[in-house]
């Protein structure tokens, strides 16, 4: 209004001086006047309202000297994806406002920014422009997804594995859940990280880009920074073509929970979309899938219910409802998660089973130890008539007859009866028995203990059979690990690792299988906190999580660099080779170095040079 009561005043003047005649000159010189002020009055960027959830309450006392020594107005820099920033602790970076980076076509990179204001900043919003480089090639602005980080409630390693109570544990908030919003308000004396993903094109032109990313506080521009990518002519392939065999453990049952849906209801499917198509753009392998109920007990904060309905009729037959385990698999697969589907369990925590009895009208609760009559009563008839069903669909190759952590002799007595049973149905196991040996050619996907070493000979043996083997960590491992108070790093090593000692991939037990309330605290009654989950309601992905994509990435080229350099066999590559190799061998660790940011950057500049 007040802009429009302007232009009319001015206008007004403008008649009065063609009145007077003034000379030409006069006339542009006012009219260019009039242009400028018009546009200075034009309408700043829209009022938005910024609505988004409440975090909780910061438990670390407010450092108020710190922030007293704050200039007033929004400060601003570029920042490192290995700090987490602290939400009420005054950040001391060198203040920068250029990135720079160099990336494979088809990877995705990653960069923080850190914000922070003594003063409450309303409507803080971050706008790219398009990348362009010096020969004219254009990559979208869209290709960068600025989300700002939002805080978690988190505790501490301690003794690891155990149960917790809260008030014993030291409690702080972690920067860890990227929330995709417009805008944000920041609070006073805050600190604010803002997270951003760029995702190269796979057919994008080689050659350097620039993009101007400006930042916007309160309608108003408040500064620009410079983002520049060097495009290799490498090109990292599409996730489903990754050999990185990841096997992050789904629980749609927490998805049904939180979102307060009914379990495979449609609204329950279309929560589950965006989930797991996030896990698939990551190159998972595997589908979490479950036999029978509570395969892990009622561990989790959401029990995991069967996919597969139990009946036992009148007459004492059995019967089996596949439309869930069927729907789930589909719909899986349809996602790009096709390479494998790991069933749970035929060695239950407790071993505990549950079905539908006809004669009583209830569902009925058995244990049935591996070994005895009841336990072969019961798996006989679902194994011959599971494997029929697989083979109808076109899914017996690939499904796996999974265990978690399950004693030698249970697993002894569940082999056996398999094997007489359905000899050509593979088998997973999560082994931190260390007993893999006694059953060389019956697990076809391994996964170990972290810590733990498959002899070079068994590897060797495993790859000659196109068996997998790969590692995991837990609530027993302080490093590396992914818990929200985990330093970010750890996840980019991860991949590393993985090369370095050999294995063919990563396991993590918990994809989403959330806690309570998994936007606010990431603490649990047993293990510490992030245990449980990697990414965040509504598919809100983490820093964990895209650091540990971060090192998946890096694990696929070191894999394709090797096969290249091996191939060629020239004396140039051969020492390329060696140089990898090398490199890499400094990975091979169980423990923390000590110094992992800056081995990680070492590892990075030889990867970054010998892909040029």
């Amino acid at each position: 209004m007040a802009g429009r009561i302007i232009i009319r005043i001015i206008m007004s003047s403008f008649r009065r001086i063609e009145s007077t005649k003034f000379i030409i000159m006069n006339k542009i010189s006012f009219v260019l006047a009039l242009s400028l002020l018009i546009l200075g009055c034009g309408p700043g960027r829209p009022v938005k309202d910024c609505v988004t959830y409440s975090e909780p309450a910061d438990p670390a006392p407010v450092q108020t000297e710190a922030w007293s020594g704050v200039k007033g107005g929004l400060h601003a820099s570029v920042g490192s994806t290995d700090v987490l920033y602290l939400k009420g602790e005054v950040p001391a970076p060198d203040i920068s406002r250029k990135w720079e980076a160099t990336a494979w076509r088809g990877e995705r990179v990653s960069a923080q920014l850190v914000l922070w204001s003594a003063e409450a900043v309303n409507q803080v919003e971050v706008e790219f422009t398009d990348f362009r480089s010096g020969s004219g090639a254009v990559m979208p602005a869209a290709i960068a997804r600025p989300q700002f980080v939002r805080y978690v409630l988190t505790d501490e390693f301690a003794e690891g594995c155990g149960h917790r109570k809260p008030e014993n544990y030291a409690v702080s908030l972690s920067p860890d859940v990227l929330d995709p919003l417009e805008c944000f308000n920041m609070e006073a004396q805050s600190t604010r990280p803002v997270w951003i993903s760029i995702d190269i094109p796979a057919d994008a032109a080689p050659g350097s880009y620039t993009s101007t990313m400006d930042l916007y506080a309160g309608g108003k521009r408040h500064s620009k920074f410079t983002f520049t990518i060097e495009v290799l002519e490498r090109v990292l392939p599409p996730s489903t073509e990754w050999a990185f065999h990841l096997d992050l453990w789904q629980n749609p049952y927490a998805v049904a929970r939180v979102h307060g849906v009914e379990p495979w209801s449609e609204a329950h499917w279309e929560a589950l979309r965006p989930l797991m198509k996030m896990l698939a753009g990551a190159g998972q392998k595997v589908i979490t899938a479950t036999l029978n109920k509570r395969p892990w007990g009622g561990q989790t904060e959401d029990a995991f219910g069967s996919m597969i309905g139990w009946t036992k009729k009148q007459d004492g037959n059995w019967a089996y409802d596949y439309t869930i385990f069927d729907n789930w698999v589909r719909f899986m697969m349809d996602l790009g998660i096709t390479s494998q589907i790991n069933c749970y369990s035929m060695v239950p925590w407790g071993n505990e089973l549950y079905y539908f009895d006809e004669k009583s009208g209830e569902e009925v609760k058995v244990k049935v130890p591996p070994g005895t009559k009841e336990y072969a009563d019961m798996w006989v008839p679902f194994l011959k008539d599971f494997v029929q069903h697989l083979e109808e669909q076109g899914w017996y190759g690939i499904t796996r007859i999974a265990m978690d952590e399950r004693a030698p002799a249970e697993m002894k007595a569940m082999l056996k009866l398999l094997s007489d049973t359905a000899p050509g149905l593979g088998v997973a196991l999560a082994d931190n028995h260390k007993s893999y040996k006694l059953y060389p050619d019956q697990l076809v996907d391994l996964c170990v203990a972290h810590g733990a070493v498959v002899e070079p000979e068994d590897m060797e043996y495993r790859k000659a059979n196109s068996f997998v083997t790969t590692w995991y960590v837990c609530c027993a491992d302080v490093f590396p690990n992914v818990f929200t108070f985990s330093p970010p790093a750890e996840g980019a090593f991860i991949g590393w690792y993985t090369m370095a000692a050999g294995f063919d991939g990563f396991l993590r037990w918990a994809y989403n299988s959330w806690v309570k309330e998994p936007l606010l605290d990431s603490r649990f009654r047993t293990w510490p906190a992030g245990d449980t989950y990697i990414v965040y309601p509504d598919a809100r992905s983490s820093i964990r999580f895209e650091r540990l994509l971060e090192g998946i990435q890096d694990a696929e080229k070191i894999r394709m660099l090797r096969e290249e350099f091996a191939h060629s066999g020239s004396a140039a590559d051969l020492e390329k080779l060696r140089k990898l190799n090398e490199t890499l061998a400094r990975f091979n660790i169980t423990e923390d170095p000590g110094n992992l940011e800056e081995l990680m950057a070492d590892g990075k500049r030889v990867l970054l040079e010998l892909s040029r």
